[in-house]
């Protein structure tokens, strides 16, 4: 059978990355697309109920969990049976944060070096302020390490879409 496709969909706003992840699934013309979602193993929604500040690595390791259970369970077999896959967010997102807070890009690949390589990548802008009523992966990294440590949330997500931008040259 043949391979399916994956799509990568990253950004910082976690509501414009699944609208464009939406609009990639009908864009694909197939009934037999579907999305992979942020939090799929429900690890962030259990943080969400612990007290504390998690350091950006412990959440750039919670995310490569997170991201391994989707590859396993909706990912991998989706590509398996050559069905398009939209993951949104995908590896882009997990590396702009790191990269955007200081962590090595070499740490960061080896990390999320199980991750299938999307046969398309894209990079969605944000639409408004994504920290002030969003959820996602960045706002959880502000509110559990950033916000604590007293760093601006303008400043923070405008560094990591700073980090995203290259990605999308690259590609």
């Amino acid at each position: 059978m043949k391979r399916g496709r994956l799509v990568a969909i990253d950004g910082i706003d976690l509501r414009s990355v699944r609208a464009a992840a939406r609009e990639a699934v009908h864009a694909s013309g197939t009934p037999r697309a579907g999305v992979s979602l942020w939090d799929a193993s429900g690890v962030f929604h259990e943080l969400a109920l612990v007290r504390g500040i998690a350091s950006p690595r412990t959440l750039l390791v919670l995310y490569a969990a997170d991201l391994a259970f989707r590859v396993r369970w909706h990912i991998a077999p989706a590509l398996a049976e050559g069905r398009t896959v939209v993951a949104a967010p995908y590896v882009g997102t997990a590396m702009a944060l790191g990269r955007a807070v200081g962590v090595p890009a070499a740490w960061l690949a080896n990390l999320l070096r199980f991750a299938p390589r999307p046969t398309d990548a894209r990079i969605v802008e944000a639409d408004r302020k994504p920290l002030t009523h969003a959820s996602g992966f960045v706002s959880v990294a502000w509110e559990r390490w950033a916000e604590p440590a007293g760093v601006d949330s303008d400043a923070f997500t405008r560094e990591i879409a700073r980090q995203l931008r290259p990605r999308r040259a690259r590609r």
